[in-house]
């Protein structure tokens, strides 16, 4: 498949390492098995070692070439511990950070920051939430960004030829608030400056996928034929998005029809650059887009991939809960091929 062709490159010319949190999972051991048959990157799974042998023996997975970790018995705990003390800051103690770390989510993001591994999967049994917040509590987030977010990469074949589009954010934020000072009062992040930056990096990894990116900031209202609900917020998004990135093409705010249909935008945005030709989707509420993506994939025929996370300082992604194996492998492919 086309789209993966970069991740393939990647991972050819640099060797990767990725971690998997659910070390025990038969979906993950069976991931990790054809990752290993095909040579494709190395692999560390968390958990007991005798429970993972189990788990690949009752499976008949052959993960003998991939590294079992259990937090339990590390060499480098009390290294780790201190390393997570120090990156907390005071926020938690030495025996929190302790009690963290036998928890596999947090165990594999601290292999990921302290170099042990390049890139992280995780959330075959962990929620979103459990994958999420300890890459903010120890990866962390790029210098100016300002919040985590997600897209998913969408594929299909029509009529001969592959469509890609670009989806965002599906998974992570589930509203735009502005950010206030507490002491002060001031707003020091506004909501739509939130949603810019979801665009930006939507952006970006719609450009990694091979994707030309053209955005829609969507709502319910084309350039103001409506009002209230998320009209506003979507439409100041595009200016700010302009601001972070002056040689982005992005528009809106865009009700769907007017983004993707090149006779509805004639009539409704016929200047556009971005009306009627869209393949990079911003959806101004996580309701919209989780729903949206899905339909996509269930009716369109699309692949989904991902959700992939943006903002982080490395590549940790987050599976469903209800994967399969196979999306185990590609999403591992996304992200360790993702990894620098």
């Amino acid at each position: 498949m086309a789209m993966f062709d970069k991740l393939l490159a990647n991972l050819k010319a640099s060797r990767k390492t990725i971690v998997f949190t659910e070390g025990t999972d038969a979906r993950i051991l069976e991931a990790a098995a054809r990752l290993q048959a095909d040579d494709l990157m190395d692999v560390i799974l968390c958990g007991n070692k005798e429970a993972v042998a189990a788990a690949a023996k009752a499976g008949n997975f052959d993960v003998s070439k991939a590294t079992v970790l259990d937090p339990l018995t590390y060499e480098g705990f009390d290294e780790m511990v201190k390393c997570m003390f120090d990156l907390r800051k005071g926020k938690m103690t030495m025996e929190e950070c302790a009690s963290s770390l036998k928890k596999s989510n947090y165990f594999g993001t601290m292999l990921v920051k302290m170099g042990k591994a390049d890139a992280l999967l995780g959330g075959a049994t962990y929620s979103t939430a459990d994958t999420v917040r300890p890459a903010l509590q120890l990866v962390k987030t790029k210098k100016g960004a300002n919040l985590v977010s997600s897209s998913f990469i969408l594929f299909r074949e029509k009529d001969g030829k592959e469509e890609k589009i670009c989806m965002g954010d599906c998974a992570i934020n589930i509203s735009y608030e502005d950010t206030v000072d507490k002491a002060t009062g001031a707003v020091t992040v506004t909501a739509a400056q939130k949603l810019a930056e979801v665009a930006v990096e939507s952006a970006k990894t719609a450009a990694f996928f091979g994707i030309d990116p053209k955005v829609a900031v969507l709502s319910f209202s084309t350039y103001g034929s409506g009002k209230g609900g998320t009209v506003q917020l979507s439409h100041d998004a595009v200016i700010e998005a302009r601001k972070l990135n002056p040689e982005l093409v992005i528009d809106g705010e865009f009700q769907f029809d007017a983004a993707v249909s090149p006779v509805v935008a004639k009539t409704k945005c016929p200047d556009s650059k971005v009306a009627g030709q869209a393949n990079t989707f911003i959806f101004p509420l996580i309701e919209a887009g989780n729903i949206g993506y899905k339909i996509a994939q269930r009716l369109g025929g699309y692949e989904a991939y991902g959700p992939i996370l943006q903002g982080l300082n490395a590549p940790i992604n987050d599976l469903s809960r209800g994967c399969n194996a196979d999306e185990v492998y590609k999403m591992a492919i996304i992200t360790a091929g993702m990894a620098e």
